[in-house]
């Protein structure tokens, strides 16, 4: 999807696991400390709890001379019944928490939505679809955030 207005795209993501059933795909894309561990442009990452609402915090390295975004959302996952298939959905938003102010020189992605639904094959594995969108602000040409997100998303799909 190419909304006019933002000049980045959106995207819609169909894909499969073949070796990796829903549920653990679920647990491990909802474990931030794992993905400390394998994700490279993570350089912090944490999630507190303000006005008894879970909030994620993390910083993405971005390479130089590009500054470090940071995103602050919120994110909830369900396990669903849907006629007999169990849907595993995560859903994810950016919010704006007085708690977590901007930080000097790194900026603030505030415009960030993900939705992810994870069922099974039929098999061992699992199907997935992913809606992806962030601004990553900055002065970045749209044309250069087009072309990192269409390969990055496809590395972070593989990692």
């Amino acid at each position: 999807l190419f909304p006019q207005q933002s000049g980045l795209y959106e995207y819609k993501i169909f894909g499969g696991l073949a070796d990796c059933p829903p549920k653990v795909c679920a647990d491990v894309y909802m474990d931030l400390d794992f993905r400390k561990q394998w994700d490279q442009y993570v350089k912090e990452l944490y999630e507190k709890t303000y006005n008894g609402e879970k909030v994620i915090y993390w910083e993405v390295k971005y390479p130089f001379p590009l500054s470090n975004r940071d995103y602050v959302y919120i994110r909830e996952c369900q396990e669903m019944d849907f006629d007999g298939r169990k849907i595993w959905v995560v859903l994810a938003q950016s919010v704006s928490v007085p708690q977590c102010p901007e930080k000097p020189g790194i900026i603030r992605v505030k415009s960030y939505k993900q939705s992810l639904a994870i069922e099974s094959d039929g098999k061992t594995g699992s199907k997935v679809y992913m809606y992806y969108f962030d601004n990553p602000g900055g002065m970045i040409p749209s044309w250069l955030v087009n072309w990192a997100a269409k390969s990055g998303v496809p590395a972070f799909l593989k990692d």
